[in-house]
Parts: structure tokens; sequence; C-alpha cells
């Protein structure tokens, strides 16, 4: 029987094309190596890094191989390059797989990228791509909705999810210095200036109300200090803002520490020296089209999560149960008030700890759910009259069925 081929073109080798790309097609190719065949390439075009360049004796092959061409993001070559990612590979009459997992046509004004985007006219290309692309696929259900208007194909919902076989989230939990001390943890990028403003001073405060010694604050993502990141890099003086914001009032015995970023492939241990998980966000239409990958994160290992009611947190948190959700504009106080309940309750916190766990190995293990994207082609397929390629995915798999069909089809031409 004839296998399915799948072209995958990572827009980078970041956390964003880590989730949404290189993991979950790596999967696939492990898991159906005898229903697929699985090629990388993040240079399709046979673009001349060095020279600026096009080959002009660039023969696609690759492209020309593929049933399905995939991409995503906006790759490091540039919003051009990855609108002529998906223009050529609909003049080989290609099925094309576009995903993102961040809002790309309505950047908040606090974001760093706010202008190169607008300079660069990254949204009008990101529509561009969203219109002429077979399928287009978003993390969540708020996301689809901002851009829905704009696709011309099928649009459709992929949660991220985890390899919960690697090494990084199979670690032993960790016990904290002393027997009583919880210890609260935040993970942050670069693009969280306005965000941390959300939660600045609640750790004086909480340090006040259940005493110095028995709460420890974590704060992970500082870039490390390389070659390529010095001292004078922008982006620790990104981290010295956040620095600056988080403790601000702070007084007393330093019970804070600031950690450098991980690789996205073992990352994941850090939530194995935490206790509790903070996600402060300010409600933007960014924010809000955010996936709850922080939610699979916490749950593997058994971290309840207390975050803005921002994004789609609201579809696995439950106040008491998985964690809290902090209204949007709450005061301080409320994330006070919250933690402090959390930290001095070490009953409730481990019963939404393992609440959360099991949510998490249900839903968000990348080894249970890696098929749906094959079930997703295959209905997306038959939706767009890529009468081959369903014929090939119906061969492969068999009918589809609304009962097997895990993500919801939004729209469609």
């Amino acid at each position: 029987m004839e296998k399915l081929k799948i072209l995958c073109c990572p827009a980078n080798d970041g956390g964003c094309s880590y989730y949404r790309a290189w993991s979950p097609f790596a999967k696939l190719a492990e898991q159906f190596p005898e229903l697929i065949e699985l090629r990388f390439d993040k240079n399709p075009l046979g673009l001349d890094v060095e020279k600026g360049e096009w080959d002009t004796e660039f023969d696609f092959e690759n492209m020309k191989w593929a049933d399905v061409i995939m991409t995503q993001n906006i790759c490091n070559y540039g919003g051009p390059y990855t609108a002529r990612i998906v223009g050529k590979a609909k003049e080989f009459g290609k099925f094309v797989h576009f995903d993102t997992d961040d809002l790309l046509t309505d950047l908040y004004d606090g974001h760093r990228l706010k202008k190169v985007y607008e300079e660069r006219g990254l949204s009008d290309i990101t529509k561009f791509i969203y219109q002429n692309s077979d399928l287009v696929t978003v993390t969540q259900r708020k996301f689809a909705a901002r851009i829905q208007e704009y696709c011309g194909g099928v649009l459709a919902v992929i949660k991220n999810a985890i390899d919960y076989n690697l090494p990084c989230w199979n670690v032993p939990k960790s016990k904290p210095r002393r027997k009583r001390t919880v210890r609260v943890g935040w993970a942050g990028g670069i693009h969280h200036e306005e965000d941390v403003k959300e939660f600045a001073g609640v750790p004086h405060f909480v340090n006040q109300r259940v005493g110095i010694e028995n709460v420890e604050w974590h704060f992970f993502g500082r870039p490390p200090k390389t070659p390529d990141h010095q001292e004078d890099d922008w982006q620790y003086d990104v981290w010295k803002n956040y620095q600056r914001i988080l403790l601000k009032g702070f007084k007393g015995a330093k019970n804070w520490f600031v950690h450098d970023a991980l690789s996205t492939d073992t990352y994941g241990a850090i939530f194995a020296h935490i206790d509790v998980a903070i996600a402060p966000l300010q409600m933007n239409a960014f924010n809000d089209s955010k996936s709850e990958i922080k939610v699979a994160e916490c749950g593997r290992y058994k971290v309840p999560l207390v975050a803005s009611n921002v994004g789609c947190y609201d579809e696995t948190i439950t106040n008491g149960k998985t964690g809290y959700l902090i209204d949007v504009n709450a005061p301080p106080k409320d994330w006070v008030n919250t933690l402090t309940k959390v930290i001095r309750d070490p009953k409730h916190r481990l019963e939404m700890g393992q609440n959360l766990h099991e949510l998490t190995e249900t839903y968000f293990d990348l080894n249970k759910v890696a098929k749906s994207r094959l079930e997703l082609y295959r209905d997306a397929a038959d939706l767009r009259g890529a009468k081959e390629l369903h014929e090939k995915m119906c061969n492969l798999l068999g009918e589809g069925s609304p009962e097997k069909y895990d993500f919801p089809v939004l729209s469609e031409e």
C-alpha cells in the first residue's frame, strides 16, 4: 500500500516549531512507519542563505515528492519566503497545511515585535497564507474564531501535546530544602514584559502572609551567557526588568532564584523542582489566543497551576480542583490570597496536582494523540475535494467517523 508522503518545513529550531512541527511529525514517523513517509526541510525553496540569492538550478525535489506540505509560523527566512512555500506547493498541486500557535494578525502594543510586523507587512502575509492553505491549524477555539474570516480552506484546532517519553518528563520529583517550604515557579520567554506587571509585588506580600522561610520563588527562562548572548544583550535587559517588576517591594532574606533557560527537549525537568506554578497574563487578543501548553507541563509533575483567566486555561483549570484562575484585571490581593491558601494547605495542593496529572495524561500525551493528525488529513482532504489524497488516507486509515475525529473543523471552503 502506498504511504502518505509528508514534507514538514519547520519555521526554525525554536520552541514553537518544536511543539508544532519537529516533535509531532517525528512521533508520527515513529509510531506509524507503515502509514507515512516523512521528510523535514527548513529550506524547501533552495535559498542560498549566505548569499541571499535563489538557486536557479534548484529542482524542488522534496516539494514534488510530497502529498502534503506542512509549514508553520513565519520562518526564519522571512514572511515572503513562508508565503512562497505555500504558493510553490499549490503550483505543484500539493495539499498545503499551515500551522501556527501564535496570533500573527493582531499583536498588542507592548509586544517587542509589533513594529517589525507592521513594517514588514507580516500580518497581511499571514492572511494570504491563511487564504491559500488547504488546512490551517491552531491551538484553541478562540484563536480559530479570530482568524476564521481569513481562511479559504479548512480551519481546525490541534491542541499542543508533549512527548512524555522523553527523559526530561520522567525526572524524579525533588523535595524542597526545608520540609515546609513551598516552591512557586514561573517559566517565561522574552515577550512577557506586560504580563509580569500582573504579578508585580505579589511575592513580597505573600512572604508577609506565609513567612519568608515557608516559600521560595523560582523564575525560569533567562538567556544563558553564551557567545550568542552577552551581558549587554537586550534579552538580559528584559530579564532585569522582569526581576525589578516581580520583586517590587521585596524585603528581608533572599528567597528568590533566577534560572537560565534550558533547551526545548530538556526544560521539562524544571517542573520536577517546583510545587506550584503561576501564569500571569495580560488580557489582549494575542494572549487570549495562547495554548494551554503550561497545563501539560505542570500536570506531568502533579503541579497545580494558578493562572490569569486568559486564553484557554478555562478549558482545563477548575478552581480548587486542578488549580485556580485569577480574574482579568484582578488586584494583586487576589493573587496573594489564592497563593497563600495553596501554600498553607499541603493536602489541597497535592490533590489539585493529582487531578491535573490525570487530565494531562489523558489529553496531552503526544504518544496517545499523534494519530489524530492523520485522521485530520483524511477528513480535511474530503472537505477540500482532494479526491486522490482522501482516497489514499481512507485506504490507510479507513473511513472517517465523528466518534474517531478529535479536532473539530470550525470552517470550510
